[in-house]
């Protein structure tokens, strides 16, 4: 109408009749209580109050255009920001390579990587610290989490042993667990640590720990110097960056079970899905998945 200068110019242009449209500026002039035109000749002018009004209009309609045209990019994929925390070795395995996957065909979608190990990564989920938490357990522990988070299995890690390649048992291409019974040893997170002493005591034995780090890199350090071996999962291996330590697989066998924790409503938010579907495919690619 502002643009249109008479009644009978919008109605042209908004695909209306002319009587529509007087009724409508009727009826917006008695909701706000004063005039928004007076005529001058054959045009419609704005009266102060008009032109206050329409000031905020075009605010008003351009804000509108922005949130639709966000809105957009959200459900098209072309954007949006998803919170991933993840434990060590899954943020130096899994992850890069799904973010690299995400770059290339969501280059809109961002990822803010976190870092925690289990359960408290879990409890970062719950705190919506995070969109989504990659947790590992291990056979015999089940993970208790609320009924709205759903669980999507990614793979099953084997365990192998960290050996100094001068270790006897380093020419082996399997190593009995209970062959390791009289080593001293260095154990992970509290949740690997507890697996570390179950797995052991199956066997008969308590392992001589002497050292307890989270630092994975620590844990290579350690046995590069021959002060220990350790239980470690085979995601690590192919990240080692000494070249001093090799990795052994356990007899009988030990898996731990990866997993991404999310709420199920946000199953529904395409930048949470999409991440979701670049760690499936990243973990299916890998050996024991």
């Amino acid at each position: 109408m502002v643009a249109a200068g008479s009644y009978s110019a919008a109605a042209r242009v908004l695909g209306y009749t002319q009587p529509a449209i007087t009724q409508q500026m009727k009826a917006l002039e008695r909701a706000v209580g004063t005039p928004l035109f007076t005529r001058v000749g054959r045009k419609m002018k704005l009266t102060e109050a008009g032109e206050s009004l329409a000031r905020h209009a075009e605010s008003i309609l351009g804000s509108l255009s922005a949130a639709e045209a966000q809105l957009k990019a959200y459900t098209r994929l072309r954007t949006g920001r998803v919170r991933v925390c993840g434990f060590p070795s899954a943020n130096v395995t899994l992850v890069p390579e799904a973010l690299s996957g995400l770059a290339k065909d969501h280059p809109g979608v961002q990822v803010e990587l976190l870092e925690g190990e289990p359960p408290e990564s879990l409890r970062r989920l719950q705190r919506g610290e995070c969109d989504i938490t990659l947790a590992f357990t291990y056979p015999g522990l089940h993970e208790e989490v609320p009924e709205e988070v759903a669980e999507v299995r990614l793979l099953e890690d084997q365990l192998t042993v960290l050996l100094p390649t001068g270790h006897p048992l380093a020419r082996r291409r399997a190593v009995h667990l209970a062959d390791l019974a009289e080593e001293r040893w260095i154990a992970g997170c509290p949740r690997c640590r507890a697996n570390l002493l179950h797995e052991c005591a199956e066997l008969g034995f308590v392992p001589d720990i002497r050292f307890a780090t989270d630092d994975n890199l620590v844990v290579q350090s350690l046995v590069a110097q021959g002060l220990g071996v350790a239980m470690m999962p085979a995601l690590v291996l192919p990240s080692l960056s000494l070249t001093r330590v090799c990795g052994r697989v356990l007899e009988p066998a030990a898996r731990r079970h990866i997993a991404a924790y999310v709420y199920r409503d946000h199953l529904r938010i395409p930048a949470t899905a999409v991440v979701l579907d670049e760690l499936k495919r990243v973990a299916a690619n890998r050996i024991g998945c």
